[in-house]
């Protein structure tokens, strides 16, 4: 939902959308969506393999479906979905192919639902990245991420006025045949959905 709400609002600044595929189990679904709307918006899309980290780094969205915690984030299980600086290897790829390509920004679409789990989302974190690449590069890139400060229901009002479907997006992290309904990103969707009077077009095993 984050990734595809920015796609849109900031679609005439994107040069180029990334997908690194490091095997968590619902890359592919999130993939096949980022695809089709970069696709729908002549924005030339890539797709960057990272086995390594489904072949070195621990984390529950590496592993199987079972693995996957149910609850809201806000609970201590919900930090074994946290894939060891995922962000900040992504983030650097992203940089280097953007210094290569003589682009000067990097974007991201963390939002501040994310800030308690993950490390690597959080404010001083993208400050810290941002100055890394802009004293790491001859440009001076910088990292992008205009959703920091506000909600993922904040998002989903962006969108509905973007006039974006949802039911084109995947959040659940199981990444079965559709949304799992009780994983903390699914309960997390439905929520920003149900706040920004969005009609919920999922469709979850619950």
């Amino acid at each position: 939902m984050d990734s595809i709400t920015m796609l849109y609002e900031f679609q005439y600044r994107i040069a180029l959308g990334i997908s690194f595929d490091y095997g968590s189990k619902h890359n592919a679904r999130e993939i096949h969506f980022a695809q089709l709307h970069c696709q729908r918006l002549g924005i030339p899309h890539i797709i960057i393999p990272l086995e390594f980290i489904h072949q070195y780094f621990h984390s529950s969205l590496l592993e199987g479906q079972d693995a996957i915690p149910e609850g809201d984030y806000n609970e201590d299980n919900m930090k074994s979905t946290v894939v060891p600086f995922r962000n900040g290897i992504m983030l650097s790829i992203a940089t280097g192919i953007a210094e290569s390509r003589d682009l000067h920004y990097v974007m991201m679409a963390n939002h501040a639902g994310d800030h308690t789990i993950y490390p690597d989302c959080r404010p001083n974190f993208v400050n810290a990245m941002s100055e890394a690449t802009k004293v790491g590069t001859f440009p001076g890139i910088e990292i992008f991420a205009p959703y920091t400060k506000i909600t993922k229901s904040d998002i989903a009002r962006h969108g509905k006025a973007l006039g974006i479907n949802y039911s084109e997006t995947w959040s659940c992290y199981k990444g079965g045949q559709v949304h799992c309904g009780k994983c903390g990103t699914c309960r997390e969707r439905r929520m920003a959905l149900n706040e920004a009077g969005i009609e919920d077009n999922t469709i979850y095993e619950e």
